[in-house]
């Protein structure tokens, strides 16, 4: 009911009005004036895969809400090696709230859409807005479990309950519509290579591909396309997970 009532609400901006993730990510704790006066500063920017959103030391200028696709943060040692330290999907914000830089590489994994806003003009919201204070807080809060859990995972997980581990995180996040529910079928496209993969999991290459085709063997994935994931029966993953 309430998203058809914005289909009339002419205070809202049309673009925000045709957003499929407003309500989930922090634009739904704005009130349509607030929508009104942010939408006068943001843009829609498509990058595609392999570009770069932000860098590491960079100033932060912008916070940047994605629309659809993946993006992997990353970090850069001294030696030129890299680790992939997660996976942001929409809606998540990007972007370090109240820093001066930023802390990490984002960089789209897949072909990514964002609503990019300055900073100044989001920050002033947040100070008279209580509520997207709060939701801004539950994101951050949110993702510091699920990077907990994910220590977990490295830390004592066997390597066919990681790679299961890595599949059922994209199977359930990767749409931004998903609700929690163990679907008959789930099917998306990998958004990090082989070797991102590796990397993301401390792995090798060779143990990921040799786990990705035992699980296919058992039944819990079927691969097509090199990239193409489909799961006939997400609680058979869940449960491969351990």
């Amino acid at each position: 009911m309430e998203k058809r009532l914005d289909i009339h609400n002419s205070n809202i901006p049309k673009l925000c009005r045709s957003c499929e993730v407003r309500h989930k990510g922090i634009c739904g704790a704005l009130k349509p004036e607030e929508l009104l006066e942010l939408s006068k500063h943001t843009r829609l920017v498509d990058y595609s895969a392999g570009q770069e959103l932000s860098a590491d030391s960079e100033a932060v200028l912008s916070y940047a809400s994605i629309m659809h696709g993946v993006v992997k943060l990353t970090k850069m040692l001294e030696d030129g090696r890299q680790q992939v330290v997660g996976l942001q999907f929409a809606p998540d914000l990007i972007g370090r709230m109240f820093s001066s830089k930023n802390h990490f590489n984002a960089e789209a994994a897949s072909n990514v859409q964002v609503c990019r806003m300055p900073k100044p003009a989001l920050e002033r919201l947040i100070k008279a807005n209580p509520e997207l204070e709060h939701k801004l807080l539950e994101q951050a809060l949110r993702e510091l479990d699920e990077a907990r859990d994910w220590m977990v995972t490295l830390g004592r997980k066997t390597a066919a309950e990681k790679v299961a581990c890595f599949l059922y995180l994209i199977a359930t996040h990767i749409d931004p519509n998903y609700i929690g529910g163990d679907f008959e079928n789930i099917s998306f496209e990998l958004p990090l290579t082989r070797a991102d993969i590796a990397d993301f999991l401390g792995l090798t290459i060779e143990t990921v591909s040799r786990q990705f085709t035992k699980l296919r063997a058992d039944g819990v994935i079927e691969i097509s396309v090199n990239r193409h994931v489909d799961v006939p029966d997400l609680r058979l993953l869940k449960k491969s997970c351990g």
